[in-house]
């Protein structure tokens, strides 16, 4: 009974009430700092980035009390170099002061890729070739030859472009591509002492195709290839010769200069002797 009559005395209850009065306090007291602290219920609406640089939108940032910072760059061509092509959050989301916005900008610097070979293949092949490496099908440009629908040269800007070149991604390739031959005729050229592309041009030029390309022993690499010449082709050039329109013609290439020595030697005095005559005499 004693214990009932503590707990119902007016000592017991005036100090609970003290204490639950207290407690009460600290609570609100407790609530109403987080509140202040974190901004409870203040929020701003993030702005649309979209388009703009980094020295444009970190100056908008630094106005809203916002941090930010660039997680990616890709290569788009429809926005220009450096600009903001996604952020997060998004326009238009509601977000606390200090809150860090990360942004994708558009790169700086062109994405460059490789130009495949394409030549020997098929005209759907080498689309979907292009596809794959991000690049496009220019300008189908249709030349005669004894294969139909066959790549036989590739272009960039109105020039022929090797396999492994570099080009913007995006860019277009055209292509020369075969559609059979003609019953028309043109005379052989003479191709001897060419490099493989003066060759090429030349061909192209009387509407005529390389066709094998045949190296001998002094051609030991890439770099090679480049310099090196004509010392021989098939058919010959002779007079009458000559070949229905998207013919191909083989050619063999060296850097032996041996190969292509002149008919003519000069002497003292400056007298010119057929190299021919020095044999017989």
């Amino acid at each position: 009974m004693s214990i009932i009559r503590f707990f119902v005395s007016k000592t017991f209850i005036k100090n609970f009430g003290i204490v639950l009065g207290v407690a009460i306090l600290l609570l609100i007291s407790l609530f109403i700092g987080l509140s202040v602290y974190t901004n409870h219920g203040e929020s701003y609406a993030v702005p649309d980035f979209s388009g703009l640089t980094e020295s444009q939108f970190s100056e908008l940032v630094s106005q809203k009390e916002f941090r930010y910072k660039i997680i990616d760059s890709v290569h788009i061509t429809e926005f220009l170099p450096g600009v903001v092509v996604e952020q997060t959050p998004h326009a238009g989301e509601r977000v606390k002061k200090n809150r860090t916005i990360f942004f994708t900008i558009n790169g700086l610097a062109p994405e460059k890729v490789q130009v495949p070979r394409l030549i020997d293949y098929s005209l759907r092949n080498a689309k979907a070739i292009l596809e794959s490496y991000g690049l496009k099908t220019g300008e189908l440009i249709y030349i005669p030859s004894e294969y139909t629908n066959l790549v036989l040269g590739q272009h960039f800007e109105g020039k022929p472009v090797e396999a492994g070149a570099s080009v913007v991604k995006g860019s277009e390739i055209d292509l020369l591509i075969g559609k059979g031959l003609s019953q028309e005729k043109t005379n052989v050229p003479d191709l001897f002492g060419l490099s493989f592309d003066e060759a090429m041009q030349v061909c192209q030029s009387v509407s005529l195709n390389i066709g094998a390309s045949i190296y001998d022993e002094s051609i030991e690499n890439a770099d090679d290839t480049v310099l090196a010449f004509i010392w021989k082709q098939s058919p010959a050039s002779e007079e009458g010769k000559r070949l229905r329109l998207g013919a191909s013609m083989d050619v063999w290439l060296t850097l032996d200069s041996t190969k292509i020595l002149p008919d003519t030697l000069v002497v003292g005095g400056g007298e010119e002797i057929m190299i021919d005559s020095l044999k017989t005499e």
